[in-house]
């Protein structure tokens, strides 16, 4: 058998304290999870959770000790940061229960949601899906994977962007509207689960524009610092 054209190489993220390699299969991410970012949003109150979707290759893999480059994507005049937690997936599964989440669970990463605002304003006035405004080239600049520590899903830690030296986002894992354990729930209801899938956890409130030339810094307590230039 051959191939048409060379397949695309694996995407994978660097483990933190190894040589190993975290292959990456589906890129998942939770839309307004915190309760202050739903309310500037302009939604209030626990609705179900809700779900969206990135290429696997939109990820920026920024290395620990690095700063990622993140080109100014094209055809929005409005890019905006979301720092977010990410779970790793190691086991797979379909319908999992919350309680019994962190038996999937490989390891955590700090990663960033860019989103181009004003494309993705327009989709939802137009009740159009959102992947113009989530799904592009570049759009989720991301850490390297730091092993799980303990059976159970992280419950709270800090959470935080600055960008040139200002802080932007500031708040803590304990806010999330649904925890890992309830967001892996309804995940797995929807889509069977599966070793190297990635969910972006939701964004706390605070959420701006960045312009060319802009640092961001996110930080998520225990998995270091993830260094971003808007190029």
């Amino acid at each position: 058998m051959s191939f048409v054209f060379d397949p695309p190489p694996q995407v994978w993220l660097p483990l933190a304290g190894s040589d190993a390699r975290f292959p990456v299969r589906r890129v998942y991410c939770v839309g307004r999870n915190y309760v202050e970012h739903a309310k500037e949003m302009g939604f209030s109150g626990r609705e179900a959770p809700f779900f969206f979707m990135k290429p696997a290759d939109a990820l920026v893999v920024v290395p620990h000790g690095t700063t990622g480059q993140m080109p100014y994507p094209s055809v929005t005049q409005d890019l905006h940061h979301e720092i977010e937690l990410v779970v790793a997936i190691g086991r797979g599964g379909a319908r999992i229960a919350a309680a019994d989440a962190g038996q999937h669970i490989f390891g955590y990463a700090v990663g960033l949601d860019m989103t181009r605002r004003d494309l993705q304003g327009e989709a939802k006035k137009q009740g159009r899906p959102w992947e113009v405004g989530k799904a592009f080239d570049a759009s989720a600049p991301i850490g390297p994977i730091h092993r799980a520590q303990g059976a159970s899903p992280m419950t709270a830690g800090a959470i935080s962007l600055e960008v040139n030296g200002s802080m932007r986002q500031s708040s803590d894992v304990a806010k999330l509207i649904w925890n890992i354990g309830e967001i892996i729930e309804h995940l797995s209801a929807l889509w069977a689960l599966s070793p190297g899938d990635l969910i972006f956890t939701g964004t706390p409130e605070g959420v701006a524009a960045v312009s060319r030339g802009d640092q961001m810094v996110g930080r998520v307590a225990g998995l270091g610092e993830l260094h971003v230039a808007v190029s």
